[in-house]
């Protein structure tokens, strides 16, 4: 493994890590992002560099921001919001609530921060 291959080793674990918190098989995330079983199996390796296109269809089938799949892939810097993840993590990890539910209050949640962010 060379150091280049660290980004995508890196991105591919947290897409599989955000896959397995939406109770996901790459079956159902492909039929979500219209991109191959295999190719996606091989992302989740880090065998490969996603599009663009690729990791926003990801974002919105996983529902995390494109943002955060762009920095965990090197392409943007990382913007420090430590209170947004700290909360979409609880959201993720709280298993009280089911997928759908994670989902709804994930989008409620983002659509009031993005509103109060446009306020500021």
């Amino acid at each position: 493994m060379t150091a280049e291959d660290v980004p995508q080793q890196l991105l591919g674990s947290f897409i599989r890590a955000q896959r397995q918190m939406a109770n996901l098989s790459l079956r159902q995330l492909s039929a979500l992002t219209e991109v191959s079983n295999p190719y996606l199996s091989q992302l989740e390796r880090g065998l490969h560099e996603p599009s663009l296109r690729v990791l926003k269809s990801i974002a919105d089938a996983l529902n995390v921001s494109a943002e955060t799949l762009f920095e965990q892939a090197g392409l943007i810097k990382s913007v420090d919001r430590p209170d947004d993840a700290a909360t979409e993590t609880a959201i993720h990890g709280d298993r009280r609530l089911t997928a759908a539910q994670r989902r709804a209050l994930l989008t409620v949640y983002r659509s009031y921060v993005e509103a109060n962010t446009e306020e500021s």
